[in-house]
């Protein structure tokens, strides 16, 4: 059986500047179904947008979906950079959980269901310094 090792290890860094506040809208969930990694990561995203003051915090959640999608099981943050006051990074992971929900499920074809099915995912959300430097 071949191991997808992409879905242990994968993290996708959403880049997001301060916005007044998080709006999660489920205008913002996927509607057609996804077939690849790259659909499920964008699809993953697309809800969040980083909290008013959350600049250079980072959080990176693990956890698994079933075949249709839905969350199997509690996410799990693994990994808290601790920039800010206790308040803002509980607002920032509330941001990152609130879009989670209002994402999932993610609609899969049939394949893309079989493949992810209990199998570890890791995200990472960054709301990055406007001021900070990339490579």
């Amino acid at each position: 059986m071949k191991r997808f090792a992409l879905f242990g290890a994968a993290a996708l860094f959403f880049c997001a500047s301060s916005h007044p506040g998080f709006a999660q809208e489920k205008s913002c969930r996927q509607n057609n179904p996804v077939n690849t990694l790259e659909a499920m990561w964008d699809a993953l995203g697309r809800c969040w947008q980083a909290p008013v003051g959350s600049k250079g915090m980072e959080v990176t959640v693990r956890f698994s979906l079933k075949r249709d999608g839905s969350l199997y099981g509690k996410p799990q943050i693994t990994w808290l950079k601790k920039d800010g006051s206790e308040r803002e990074r509980k607002d920032f992971v509330a941001s990152v959980f609130g879009a989670l929900e209002t994402v999932l499920p993610i609609p899969f074809t049939e394949s893309m269901g079989k493949a992810v099915a209990g199998r570890p995912l890791t995200i990472r959300f960054s709301s990055r310094d406007p001021n900070e430097k990339t490579l």
